[in-house]
């Protein structure tokens, strides 16, 4: 019975590894949309996610099964219930990268703001700290997910210095403070 249990256990980490994939690729995607202003790949990412969407309830149901036919308890049963949590916060970040795809699009029309250098290696760090995370859960390392924790500092660092990009943009130039403004909002979907 233990063997059937850790059996479909490596299938919700294998489901859970490939949700994690698909909002990297999501991510990666939607940035490189806002940076090159490309509408085509903006569309495309928008595409990941139904996908996304898919594999959440996958594993929704990969853990009703579990619990129902395998009754849980201690370990197992928070091993689950992470799962549960976890696919929620990520699916999140999955939205995220269709809301960004949308600003991609609708600031593809717009003359593109060269001095916002950080929202790209913010979405960079992001993507590592998903992966990482992702990786923490299955492998079961604590000292891995301590480390995504701390690397949050970076993503808040980063935040701060596109807020102040944006600032200065806006001081600037007023004309282009709608725009900055959407791109602050991107940087706080990554923060």
């Amino acid at each position: 019975m233990r063997t059937h249990f850790d059996e479909e256990l490596k299938e919700l980490n294998k489901e859970i590894i490939n949700m994690g994939t698909l909002i990297e690729q999501a991510i990666g995607m939607a940035v490189d949309a806002l940076i090159n202003q490309d509408v085509e790949k903006a569309h495309a990412a928008m595409d990941f996610d139904e996908e996304i969407d898919h594999e959440e309830k996958t594993i929704e149901n990969l853990c009703l099964k579990l619990i129902l036919s395998q009754q849980p308890v201690a370990t197992d049963l928070r091993t689950i219930s992470a799962a549960l949590k976890m696919i929620t916060d990520i699916e999140r970040i999955g939205d995220h990268a269709t809301d960004i795809s949308d600003l991609a699009i609708a600031l593809s029309t717009m003359p593109r703001i060269e001095q916002v250098t950080h929202i790209e290696q913010m979405a960079k760090e992001t993507m590592l700290m998903l992966i990482q995370g992702v990786e923490a859960y299955v492998e079961k390392d604590y000292d891995k997910a301590e480390a995504v924790i701390d690397h949050d500092d970076v993503i808040d660092n980063l935040f701060c210095q596109v807020k102040q990009e944006i600032i200065d943009i806006i001081q600037k130039d007023s004309d282009y403070a709608s725009q900055a403004t959407d791109l602050l909002l991107v940087a706080k979907y990554f923060e």
